[in-house]
């Protein structure tokens, strides 16, 4: 089993995102030493949260910053954007970076409606909801399969980084991303740590599965949200930071990272205790949180569940160094 990391740039209460974006860099370099195998930034817009909002932009420094790991997105939300212009960004980061970038690809907006719309180039009215035809033209200008007649066949074969490409993945949490993944033969990622009921999917994925390119076999990897420290009560002290996060989150209430004393003086209030989640159940989304053993064991389980081979690793602290530790132990215990 494969660990990888997907990073979604947290910004922390008292500090910035030009700070959370230097962390990003310095995780990136660790997890390169520590032997992940790939590293993924996100797509988020709009919030005080997550200062991830273009991932296009941060795989180039990543990727330069380090020497082993593939690095890429996830995921690229392509309801946002022109395929083209995106085949483009991704073969020249391919051909920059050969062999070692990955493009994650999802539907979801990754931010609220009304910033949704201000992403959109024509307002006019809302964009369409054709993301199965904007993922086979994508696909289309990489495997060079437009037909003849089509008014863009010509814009694949210039595409600017040929003949290096991106290794394409979808993402999603849904039955119908993975239908999607299974009848384009690509990668499939699952999102975990948004749907914990995910397992079913996968199989739906794997039962459907249709070779194309160069998979013959489908290949999937689940994104589970992990916090690792020495101890159970360190590791559970640490986690009432999302665990504020997620229930202000419900109310529609963004904010920064805050610190766990903050955190647990709140959910105190609120009637939540620290702690909540022992053995992996996060409240409304899933978490495996604990000391290396019990992360250990859940991740796991995990993979076992979804018979994936790889596990990428979403982690959210308020302190950068114990974000860093939580890698650290994780790559020992795994070791």
């Amino acid at each position: 089993m494969r660990l990888s990391v997907l990073d979604q740039s947290p910004i922390s209460e008292g500090s910035t995102g030009a700070q959370a974006l230097r962390n990003t860099l310095d995780l990136a370099r660790l997890a390169d030493e520590l032997g992940y195998h790939r590293y993924w930034v996100a797509e988020h817009h709009g919030g005080p949260m997550l200062a991830s909002a273009s991932p296009e932009a941060l795989i180039g420094p990543i990727a330069a910053a380090t020497e082993r790991i593939r690095v890429g997105s996830g995921g690229v939300m392509l309801p946002h954007y022109s395929p083209l212009k995106v085949a483009e960004t991704f073969t020249i980061l391919a051909a920059l970076y050969p062999g070692r970038i990955d493009l994650g690809l999802g539907r979801a907006a990754g931010t609220d409606p009304m910033t949704t719309f201000a992403l959109q180039r024509d307002r006019r009215e809302p964009s369409p909801d054709d993301f199965p035809q904007q993922l086979a033209e994508l696909l289309a200008y990489f495997d060079d399969s437009l037909s003849a007649d089509h008014p863009f066949a010509r814009l694949a074969p210039v595409l600017p980084g040929r003949p290096e490409l991106p290794a394409p993945w979808l993402l999603g949490s849904s039955p119908q991303s993975a239908i999607w993944a299974a009848e384009l033969g690509l990668p499939y990622a699952f999102a975990d740590f948004i749907n914990a009921e995910g397992a079913e999917n996968a199989a739906l994925y794997r039962q459907r599965f249709v070779p194309a390119r160069e998979l013959q076999q489908p290949m999937t990897a689940v994104a589970a949200w992990v916090l690792c420290a020495p101890s159970d009560e360190e590791a559970q002290h640490l986690a009432t930071s999302s665990q504020m996060t997620l229930r202000l989150l419900r109310r529609g209430e963004l904010i920064p990272v805050p610190p766990p004393e903050k955190a647990v003086v709140f959910l105190a209030r609120e009637g939540e205790r620290e702690g909540k989640w022992t053995g992996g159940a996060a409240p409304a989304r899933r978490g495996i949180v604990g000391d290396p053993a019990a992360v250990r064991a859940g991740i796991e389980e995990l993979a076992d569940r979804y018979r994936a081979e790889e596990v990428i690793v979403v982690t959210i602290t308020h302190d950068h160094a114990a974000r860093r530790r939580s890698y650290e132990l994780l790559a020992q215990v795994f070791g």
